[in-house]
């Protein structure tokens, strides 16, 4: 059987274009997006769940004068796609006038939108559900082997192919295909009141570049055992040390400070900070969305324009906002090719692979250096002020004495203010492959802990 290709779909976004011309838009693109995926989960030796999904979106964006609408639909028929055409074009009747809206002009997309080199396609043949089952159980199995986990909670498996589409009235035409594969494990250790969790998982572009499900159930089991007594920590202003698996999310807030839509609207704590130190000297923030076998990567963004590398901070110095058109438009600046979409929504601005300079100490020697302090491997809820960039965040993690973890900690509250603490960060060495936002482990100085 052959398997599908992306350009199986350029009739369906043909027909939407020639069906919103109809309409009456003066500009439109639609995309169409087509997938299937499987997955199985295992609890206590025997299959939990297994899920099996396919199917076919499309969704179309008119310009009728400025005024802009998105509609989207499952069903393909050729009624659907009239339907969705007239109804689109007479929400963006109705809708305000925005002079930033538009497609690229020709002369800004893409000639050479084939992806093929980026191998986001690993073209193997979908495994049966037997095997996703086998391995599973066999992560669920190397977790139990732990000595103190009490039990799995899950162990799954998973597989996905997805295709797409999207074609404008400018002219633009492009398509590629993604695969997905995915291990991950949850363990449990003591009971009740004492009960501590935690995870491992990964997904790769090629199977054959995830980790064994050995691998990740031992993660899994080991790190979950670590957290066996957990309390609170003391209170006060310590060093905080972020594990490399939640330090991305430090410099996520900074992303989202630098994004073109934040920018434009004035909601930014960075918005008067072009040009100017937002990390120490030395540090950069590049983005790369032509990584192979990456699972963000891709060859053109959601408008058609051909992505490159960039620099968002170099040498410390924030160099540009993250833009699509419209934002680019608003600010007087050139898109920079990030604009992502869905279906059902209008492009807007958004990264891909980004990778923070790496430092040159391990975490146990910034661990060995901090004295005392915390490290933080889990977070969960979030208060950030997005303006003002004032920072509040519950974590769990490890409490170190004199250099040493000393136990594990839960239930308690980090503070700060963001601008003040990525002046302060010092990098490990750990910077992790694979993941589209790659950040090593972060030491930052001088942050507030509640806990006692």
């Amino acid at each position: 059987m052959t398997r599908p290709s992306p350009q199986d779909l350029a009739p369906l976004t043909d027909a939407l274009l020639a069906a919103a011309r109809a309409a009456g838009a003066t500009e439109a693109d639609a995309v169409a997006v087509a997938g299937e995926s499987l997955s199985v989960e295992v609890r206590g030796r025997a299959l939990e769940h297994a899920e099996r999904a396919d199917g076919i979106e499309i969704g179309l964006r008119v310009i009728v004068n400025g005024r802009q609408a998105c509609v989207s639909a499952s069903d393909r028929s050729d009624r659907t796609i009239r339907e969705m055409a007239e109804r689109a074009v007479a929400m963006a009747r109705e809708a305000p006038v925005d002079d930033n809206v538009g497609l690229a002009n020709p002369a800004q997309i893409t000639r050479d939108p084939d992806g093929t080199a980026l191998e986001l396609d690993d073209g193997a043949t979908a495994p049966e559900p037997e095997a996703l089952l086998d391995l599973a159980l066999r992560a669920e199995a190397e977790a139990l082997a732990v000595e103190g986990i009490s039990m799995v909670e899950s162990a799954s498996a998973s597989v996905m192919h997805r295709r797409s589409w999207l074609a404008g009235t400018n002219g633009f035409s492009g398509g590629y295909g993604r695969s997905s594969h995915g291990l991950s494990t949850v363990a449990i250790t003591g009971e009740g009141l004492g009960m501590e969790r935690d995870w491992a998982g990964e997904s790769r572009v090629w199977a054959e570049d995830l980790p064994s499900p050995e691998e990740i159930g031992r993660r899994a089991g080991e790190r979950t055992v670590a957290r066996r007594g957990a309390r609170k920590p003391p209170t006060g202003a310590f060093p905080i040390l972020y594990d490399e698996r939640v330090a991305s999310t430090l410099i996520s807030h900074l992303l989202s400070a630098v994004n073109g839509s934040a920018v434009a609207r004035g909601s930014s704590w960075l918005r008067g900070d072009l040009g100017r130190p937002v990390l120490p000297g030395g540090f950069d923030l590049a983005e790369n969305p032509r990584l192979p076998r990456h699972g963000a990567s891709r060859p053109f963004d959601g408008e058609g324009l051909a992505t490159a590398p960039r620099m968002i901070v170099e040498g410390g110095v924030l160099q540009g906002w993250t833009l699509d058109l419209a934002t680019a438009r608003k600010l007087g600046m050139e898109s920079t090719a990030n604009a992502v979409r869905g279906t059902s929504s209008a492009p807007s601005p958004g990264v891909t692979n980004v990778a923070l300079t790496a430092g040159t100490a391990s975490p146990r020697d910034l661990i060995r250096d901090m004295g005392r302090g915390l490290v933080v491997t889990s977070m969960l809820g979030a208060s950030v002020n997005a303006t003002t960039g004032d920072y509040s965040r519950g974590a769990a993690g490890f409490w170190v004495e004199n250099g040493e973890i000393a136990f594990p900690v839960n239930e308690c509250t980090i503070a700060g203010n963001l601008r003040e603490m990525l002046m302060r960060i010092t990098a490990a060495n750990d910077l992790p492959d694979w993941r589209s936002l790659r950040v090593p482990s972060l030491l930052v100085e001088g942050m507030i802990v509640a806990g006692n």
